[in-house]
């Protein structure tokens, strides 16, 4: 039955034909009302125990709860629309929802591009994105309200949300150097529109759980340990990509190493803090998405797939 389960994996449509006309959005694009999450049964499709897109196997998640991930966002659109979805939904380009490629679905998230602090809820209810290192595929409209069109992708941090799940706190805080830092993208998909009203600021919660620490700033040369400044001394709002935690100092200093060795730079630790006892090796920090895409990479084939994006 496993084997079975498998064959069907959840996999998107391939798209359409170009459309001849590109679908006409809502006179009130950015009124586009969220979905409020409710419980849902999984849906009898889309939800397999194990898949295999392009000779990768993808778990499907038992559970949604407390899943949270930092990483980067894509956008589907016109060559979709209107096709089924992984739960046998018609793909709506116009709908607050989003695709993902191991939680189980439908279930319910919240966005929040992490250069400019807007947050989105969106309804999962489609599997991917099979490409590079995104980890969710957003609706035109959700990837308008978080102003991501014209650069295709964004740095976001994505939030299961349970029907309980309080309402948004705080904006977060947004600087130069995070909004500079993902603003390099190409769109997989054309523009539909450019939308000429501000979109609302809203924000996640202030619980950290599954968030990466804080990075103070970044040293290279020296084969020890490099002395971290402290956070007030670098500027804030940069990216960088977390390589691992070791508990012992040994490994992260080798693993430090072996990073310069192979000739990549901007390589340090975090020492380990009151909430934090591990030795966290980073990367950065990281100027746009594209050199997330290679650095990941490369971390890869060096023997770290497990390099993910962290944030000061």
């Amino acid at each position: 039955m496993l084997l079975l389960a498998a064959c069907a994996a959840p996999r998107r449509p391939s798209p359409a034909p170009a459309p001849t006309a590109i679908p006409t959005p809502p006179a009130n694009l950015m009124g586009v009302p969220e979905p409020v999450p409710r419980a849902e049964p999984r849906s009898a499709s889309g939800n397999p125990p194990f898949y295999e897109v392009a000779g990768h196997r993808y778990i499907v998640l038992a559970s949604a709860a407390g899943y949270r991930e930092r990483g980067v966002a894509s956008w589907y659109g016109p060559d979709f629309h209107g096709l089924k979805t992984a739960t046998g939904e018609r793909y709506d380009m116009f709908a607050m929802t989003a695709a993902h490629k191991t939680l189980p679905i439908p279930c319910y998230a919240r966005v929040t591009n992490l250069s400019n602090g807007r947050s989105v809820v969106v309804r999962i209810n489609d599997r991917g994105p099979f490409v590079a290192n995104r980890i969710i595929d957003l609706s035109y409209t959700a990837a308008a309200k978080l102003d991501m069109i014209r650069n295709g992708t964004a740095f976001v941090d994505v939030e299961v949300l349970s029907p309980a799940s309080p309402a948004p706190g705080p904006a977060l805080p947004v600087t130069t150097q995070a909004a500079s830092a993902a603003s390099v993208g190409v769109s997989s998909v054309p523009p539909v529109i450019t939308p000429a009203e501000p979109a609302a600021a809203y924000a996640p919660d202030s619980g950290t759980a599954g968030a990466p620490g804080s990075a103070a700033g970044a040293a290279t040369g020296a084969s020890a340990l490099p002395t971290m400044p402290p956070p007030a001394a670098v500027g804030a709002g940069h990216f960088y990509i977390q390589v691992g935690a070791f508990s012992q100092a040994d490994n992260a200093q080798r693993a430090v190493r072996k990073l310069r060795d192979a000739g990549l730079e901007h390589v340090f630790t975090l020492a380990p803090a009151a909430d934090q006892p591990l030795q966290r090796v980073r990367i950065g920090p990281i100027a746009s998405v594209q050199q997330f895409d290679a650095l990941i990479a490369r971390l890869a084939a060096l023997g770290y797939p497990g390099a993910r994006l962290a944030q000061d």
